[in-house]
């Protein structure tokens, strides 16, 4: 995955006066820094103490990495796939660009803040924490809302109807994901869980 982000970046040898998809070039920039930051950080990470079965994960990898190519992927996609929704205007693709960025941004620094208990597969730790400072105070995902937000802004960027199906693709599946882990801490944390849930939303802060 990574060599695709790579060979979709800028420094692939594309140019803005003759590269179509410039900004969303530019945008993968911004998930090679979040994959390259995701290697970096799984070093230290607490002991498991529960894992969802493998079947499950392996699934999960396979949706994720087929919204990934048909975000990235310049020859994915046929037909209607590639027709464009948005205009093709440095204006639009600039801000796919920076709302790309700034979800990445979010999801790392929700990922720093989780500390040890991170995981890429839906686990409880051994010493498990329940976090509710920093963006896990109004959000139970903050993790995937920053992912979902670099994809939408990924998806304004290339401006085509695949980098939409891309997106829903990606949606469903950090939406499942969060429901399991949102079972696992249920299980660990009881009603310090439960009671965390009222006071947040899944993927968009809770105000009240």
């Amino acid at each position: 995955m990574i060599q695709l982000l790579l060979l979709a970046s800028p420094f692939g040898g594309a140019q803005q006066n003759n590269d179509p998809y410039f900004w969303l070039h530019l945008a993968s920039l911004a998930w090679i820094v979040f994959l390259v930051y995701w290697l970096v950080s799984a070093r230290k990470l607490k002991a498991v103490k529960r894992r969802e079965p493998l079947g499950e994960r392996l699934v999960q990898i396979c949706i994720m990495a087929a919204a990934y190519v048909l975000m990235f992927n310049d020859q994915a996609g046929r037909g209607w796939l590639r027709t464009r929704f948005l205009p093709d205007s440095a204006a639009i693709g600039c801000a796919g660009v920076a709302l790309t960025f700034l979800g990445v941004s979010f999801a790392i620094w929700a990922r720093r803040h989780l500390g040890e208990n991170w995981s890429a597969t839906v686990t409880v730790k051994e010493g498990h924490e329940l976090i509710r400072s920093g963006p896990y105070r109004r959000i139970r995902h903050p993790i995937y809302t920053g992912m979902l937000l670099g994809f939408a802004g990924s998806a304004i960027a290339l401006g085509e109807y695949r980098g939409l199906i891309a997106l829903a693709l990606a949606t469903a599946n950090l939406y499942a994901k969060a429901r399991k882990e949102e079972g696992f801490l249920t299980r660990e944390f009881g009603e310090a869980f439960e009671e965390h849930k009222r006071h947040t939303g899944m993927f968009l802060p809770n105000l009240t």
